[in-house]
């Protein structure tokens, strides 16, 4: 072989090796910090980067935590008067999907915005301003629930980016307001509900109180509707009416709701709802029910899913919303 090319083809096999051995260790770098990232992953991903601690998601990731709260005990041993102007931290956007959401733990599926403070947290409160992103979007898209965009809180739906499986739900809620919309679905079934095991919009179990001072447990699922139990526990002297006697429930007022489920055995899965009237601790279990077989549409929701919460036509603040296993 010519001593020329001789010297070219060893120079190439070098610079091929050499590639290949830079090749190799970017790999090792990589699976290296892919390696230590995993055994970091106890290190806390916090809602965000300031306030919110109470998100943070420590020592185990937040599907295995024993309890989550938000916000923090300490933070909500006394209750703000209902009468305080609630302070806004953070605004959480609604987003097209889960993974669009820029929270780690909640996914606001809709209502526009959710208002977050360092106690509390709501739906938006009154009405959006003209022509903001909101209003123009939904003036678009659903005018008829949201009152030509101004209102996307008539729709509030917030889902955690998190599965559960045996658990209970809380949250403590106050009514600012009613929205009297012309919509033909504002009517005595919406209210105020938990999601329990949310596999999606139209597959999940609600556990809460109507504006008719009904308090219920419904199965959804293929976007039909099925009751498991209901009762009326709230009264204030009227019947209720679409426009005279909109809500039963005490307005004004903190009210906890609470939520627990857990499979039996293979087939059934137990529901129970409590609520705390005068947020004062004492839980009532108002609602016990069960599933199993085919009673309710298809067979039961065994698996663990998504909570939530969801509001209808009204203006609701939040405090100590929390989950924990049973």
């Amino acid at each position: 072989m010519n001593p020329e090319k001789k010297q070219k083809n060893i120079l190439s096999k070098k610079k091929t090796a050499y590639i290949l051995a830079f090749i190799s260790m970017v790999i090792v770098v990589i699976l290296v910090s892919l390696a230590i990232t995993y055994k970091n992953s106890d290190q806390p991903r916090s809602f965000s980067k300031s306030i919110f601690e109470a998100f943070s998601l420590k020592k185990e990731p937040f599907l295995e935590r024993e309890s989550f709260f938000y916000p923090p005990a300490a933070e909500s041993e006394k209750a703000d008067s209902a009468l305080e102007e609630p302070e806004v931290k953070q605004v959480l956007d609604e987003s097209g999907s889960m993974k669009k959401s820029t929270s780690d733990v909640w996914w606001l599926n809709s209502g526009g915005i959710m208002l977050i403070g360092e106690k509390e947290f709501s739906t938006n409160l009154g009405s959006l301003s003209r022509n903001s992103n909101w209003q123009k979007l939904y003036a678009k898209t659903n005018p008829r629930d949201t009152d030509e965009g101004y209102y996307p809180q008539n729709i509030f739906r917030l889902v955690t980016r998190f599965k559960w499986k045996t658990y209970a739900q809380q949250v403590y809620f106050n009514i600012s307001k009613i929205n009297l919309s012309d919509s033909e679905y504002r009517n005595e079934s919406n209210g105020i509900l938990l999601f329990n095991r949310y596999q999606d919009g139209d597959n999940l179990y609600y556990t809460g109180l109507r504006v008719d001072g009904h308090a219920v447990i419904k199965k959804k699922i293929k976007d039909k509707y099925y009751t498991l139990a209901e009762k009326q526990i709230f009264d204030n002297g009227k019947k209720y009416d679409i426009k005279v006697n909109p809500c039963l429930i005490p307005t004004d007022s903190w009210i906890g709701i609470k939520s627990e489920v857990e499979n039996i055995d293979s087939e059934t899965v137990r529901i129970r709802l409590y609520v705390d009237k005068e947020r004062n601790g004492n839980w009532q279990l108002v609602l016990e029910t069960s599933d199993s077989g085919n009673k309710f549409g298809k067979k039961p929701f065994l698996k663990k899913g998504y909570a939530g919460i969801r509001t209808d036509f009204m203006d609701v603040r939040f405090e100590n919303y929390s989950i924990h296993k049973l």
